[in-house]
Order: structure tokens, then C-alpha cells, then sequence
């Protein structure tokens, strides 16, 4: 089996889930992390070696692939030092970029090997649903989705906002994700925000015909809560993005449903289907950097 030798940048909150998963697949060794704040995680019993300074570790490691958790802001030059520096893969999370000129920057240093963790793409419901679409072709297109994500961030304090740049950067691209597993988003025909939440409408097309998405994002509740609601036709299809539950309905008849194991923890149920996609030598171009640009340009253009 091909060993694949990882670089891990940002050991914070998301990294942990990385980590996870990132052991369980035998082919890998974690080859590094780097964090200028926190230490060095235990990976598999042990501690990788560990830098500050993310430049020095891949002048001291020859990594296969590079993973970048650390907030939005930092993706774009730190992936850069990645391209630049070394021939890894970089494996950036959501989103790639906050503005689209960035975009030219990353393409130019290596497009092919610029991925971006579009892991609401692989949500077990999500791809359950795209799934059942597809192979109900006499349901019509997708016409309609309408998606609510809630996080508990505004009660946490000045602190917890530390790591976002805003709800519709930091959670609306995951919505956008959800999307592009279902349709192929066109446009942003409407953007609004006000301090911790988002509202945005969204043009898209699904199978020849043409749909609108409405998306709301709020930082202002008590819990996670997060679900959409797919319409093809008289079809309804209703998913719990937060239980990874889901059931289709035509009026009163239920036509599917779908529940997980209830073992597997959420992210967890993420990012294993993410990491085999992209280590498979075959990634899901929902990885790639040809929908991280067009969705950049649509979530960052608005």
C-alpha cells in the first residue's frame, strides 16, 4: 500500500476531526503539524513533530499532502506557502478563499493540486438525497431548496468569534455546498447582512430547468440546528443536516427515508467519505478547485 506522508497546519477545534480520521486510515503518516499557539496533538499514541512556524516545517519534511485548518483568512497564503514551497497536495478547509483575485494566485501556483474540505458535500443525507434525485428522473428538476443553518456562536462570547469572519463566509459556503451536490448554483440574486445571520437567494440549474434556493444562516440561538428542504416537482424531499436523517414525500405518501447508524459522530460522517474520495487518486471534483472557484466567485462576489 502507497504510504501517503500528511502536513497538518492549525491544530485547533476542526484539526481534532482531521485528526481522527486521518488515523483511522492505515496508508497515512502524520508527518507534521505546525501551530504558531497550540502544541502538538497525540496522533495514534504519539506526538508528530511539531512546528511554529509552518515554513519551517516543510523545509524540515517532504509531505505528500497538506492539510490547512486555521481560520478563513489565513487559506489563501498559506496555501500559497504550500504550492510554492514544496509539491504537496494541499487539502484547504471550506472556504478556499474570500475573494475571487485570489483565485489567480492559487491557479497559477498549481490548480491540480489545490482542494478545497467542501464536507457538507458528503454528509451522508446530502448524498442520499442526490442520490434518490438522480434516480427519479420523473420527479423533474430540483426547483426549489430551502436550507436554515443555526449555530450557537452568538452566546459564546467576543472570544468564540476569534476563528469567523462572518456567518454567510463561515457557513454560508457550507450551504452552497449542500447545493452544488444537488444543482449547479448560477447566482446570487440577493445577499443580506446583519451582524451574526445571513440571508441569500440563489439561482441554480438542475437537469436543464432552472431553480432558486433560499438560504438563511443565524448565529443567534440556543443550539446547532441545521436542514433543508429539496422540491422536485410535487416531491419533497426533507433533510436534517444535524440528526443526518432524511425522508421524501409526495402529499400524504411517503416515498423514501433515510437514518444514519447513530454511531458515527457528524463530522466524523464528513470527512471519512471526503479523505477516501481524496485519497482514492480519483477525487470528487465537488474537492476541486474548478467548483471551489466557482462558488468563491459566488460567495465572495455575492
Amino acid at each position: 500500500m502507497a504510504r501517503t506522508r500528511v502536513g497538518l497546519i492549525g491544530v485547533g477545534t476542526i484539526a481534532a476531526t482531521h485528526l481522527e480520521v486521518l488515523a483511522e486510515r492505515p496508508e497515512v503518516d502524520l508527518e507534521f503539524t505546525a501551530d504558531p499557539v497550540a502544541g502538538p496533538p497525540v496522533f495514534r499514541g504519539a506526538r508528530p513533530p511539531h512546528h511554529a512556524d509552518p515554513a519551517e516545517a516543510l523545509a524540515a519534511h517532504r509531505p505528500d499532502l497538506v492539510v490547512i485548518a486555521t481560520p478563513a483568512d489565513s487559506h489563501v497564503d498559506l496555501a500559497a506557502l504550500v504550492l510554492g514551497s514544496s509539491g504537496a497536495r494541499v487539502l484547504v478547509e471550506k472556504p478556499l478563499a474570500l475573494d475571487v483575485a485570489s483565485l489567480a494566485r492559487l491557479g497559477e501556483l498549481g490548480a491540480g493540486r489545490v482542494f478545497t474540505a467542501h464536507h457538507f458535500a458528503f454528509s451522508p443525507e446530502v448524498e442520499w438525497a442526490a442520490a434518490l434525485v438522480a434516480a427519479h428522473p420523473e420527479w423533474g428538476p430540483v426547483t426549489g431548496v430551502t436550507s436554515l443553518f443555526c449555530d450557537p456562536y452568538g452566546g459564546r462570547g467576543e472570544g468564540a468569534f476569534a476563528s469567523y469572519v462572518s456567518p454567510w463566509a463561515d457557513s454560508g459556503i457550507n450551504q452552497l455546498t449542500v447545493l452544488a451536490r444537488l444543482g449547479e448554483p448560477t447566482a446570487v440574486t440577493a445577499l443580506e447582512e446583519a451582524g451574526d445571520a445571513a440571508w441569500a437567494v440563489v439561482a441554480f440549474r438542475s437537469r436543464g430547468g432552472v431553480g432558486v434556493a433560499r438560504l438563511r444562516v443565524d448565529w443567534r440561538t440556543g443550539a446547532s440546528s441545521k436542514s433543508s428542504v429539496v422540491v422536485c416537482g410535487e416531491v419533497e424531499v426533507w433533510l436534517d443536516h444535524t440528526a443526518m436523517t432524511g425522508f421524501a414525500c409526495r402529499g400524504g405518501e411517503l416515498l423514501a427515508s433515510w437514518g444514519s447508524d447513530g454511531r458515527t459522530p457528524r463530522k466524523v460522517a464528513h470527512y471519512r467519505p471526503l479523505y477516501a474520495s481524496l485519497l482514492s487518486g480519483r477525487p470528487d471534483p465537488v474537492l476541486g478547485f474548478g467548483v471551489a472557484s466557482r462558488l468563491t466567485a459566488l460567495h465572495a462576489g455575492g
